[in-house]
């Protein structure tokens, strides 16, 4: 029973997290992806902290909102390595979930990483990288676009993870809902 009980978890963490990435990108389009995501959905990623089930869900969710950019030319990288980020930053979190300030920064490290070593090749002559007022020209240089992007992706991360996703934890733990999903994991 608990490995079913697991897999209808993973399945809900994935759709709740595919809805609501697709709701912030309809809704926040620019700030939603590209080099700052400000995902509300990241705010989820505090379920690692709650269940093992959140490291197949955020993943599989991530996989399904990503799929949306399969139409642009280098939209597959997204699809391929942004869920890789959600399921390393899900694995970190269930691991260190005993303390959560340090759990948490796992998808905010892992997303600031990974996404942007590849947001160049996507927004390559966007104009993101060019700051004319500083008379900066990132886009001759891949590092200096990834060291921005990492500011930037880690900033958007450390926004919503800790800024919505620490207190929706905390009200889950205090409302008993964190414990519905704990009691789940555990169940035999």
């Amino acid at each position: 029973m608990r490995a079913s009980r697991l897999v209808a978890q993973a399945g809900v963490i994935a759709a709740l997290y595919a809805a609501a990435t697709l709701l912030t990108l309809s809704t926040f389009q620019a700030l939603a992806w590209g080099p700052v995501q400000l995902r509300i959905s990241e705010a989820l990623t505090v379920l690692g902290c709650v269940t093992p089930a959140a490291i197949p869900g955020l993943w599989l969710g991530a996989l399904i909102a990503n799929a949306w950019n399969l139409s642009q030319p280098m939209g597959w990288l997204d699809m391929v390595f942004g869920p890789l980020g959600s399921l390393a930053g899900a694995a970190w979190s269930w691991r260190m979930r005993g303390r959560t300030g340090v759990a948490l920064a796992g998808p905010v490290v892992a997303n600031a990483l990974i996404v942007p070593a590849y947001l160049p090749l996507i927004l390559a002559g966007s104009g993101f990288y060019d700051i004319p007022a500083l008379g900066w020209r990132l886009e001759d240089s891949w590092f200096a676009m990834y060291l921005l992007g990492m500011a930037a992706v880690g900033a958007g991360q450390v926004l919503v993870v800790y800024g919505l996703g620490w207190p929706l934890l905390a009200a889950m733990r205090r409302t008993g809902l964190a414990g519905v999903f704990e009691g789940m994991s555990r169940d035999g």
